[in-house]
């Protein structure tokens, strides 16, 4: 494979990496299974139909998976495929940079 052809490859998966809060909702999954409440609360400026609407393009590009528990009242968590986990080391990577190089504060 070239240059060339890794191309759309590429731009696909960056696409999707940018969208607003995705990123964010993979970090917050890394660690294990989460319900969609405990996803909400850790990131509390994220309205629930947002995570919805990203949770469900995660599970439909095969990064998360959602399972669902039939227990009263019903479970369900959201957890990470090996796709998923493997975004670890880049979103760690894009941690590293940023205490490097992106500043917080008044005077950004």
């Amino acid at each position: 494979m070239n240059e060339f052809e890794m191309c759309p490859r590429f731009e696909k998966a960056v696409d999707l990496l940018s969208k607003r809060w995705v990123a964010l909702i993979v970090f917050v999954l890394m660690p294990g299974p989460r319900r969609f409440g405990e996803i909400e609360h850790c990131l509390s400026n994220l309205s629930g139909k947002v995570l919805s609407d990203r949770l469900k393009e995660l599970e439909n590009e095969g990064i998360i998976e959602r399972t669902v528990y039939p227990e009263m009242p019903v479970r369900i968590e959201y957890s990470l495929t090996s796709k998923g986990t493997a975004l670890a080391p880049i979103l760690g990577e894009i941690g590293n940079w940023s205490t490097e190089w992106v500043k917080i504060g008044v005077n950004n």
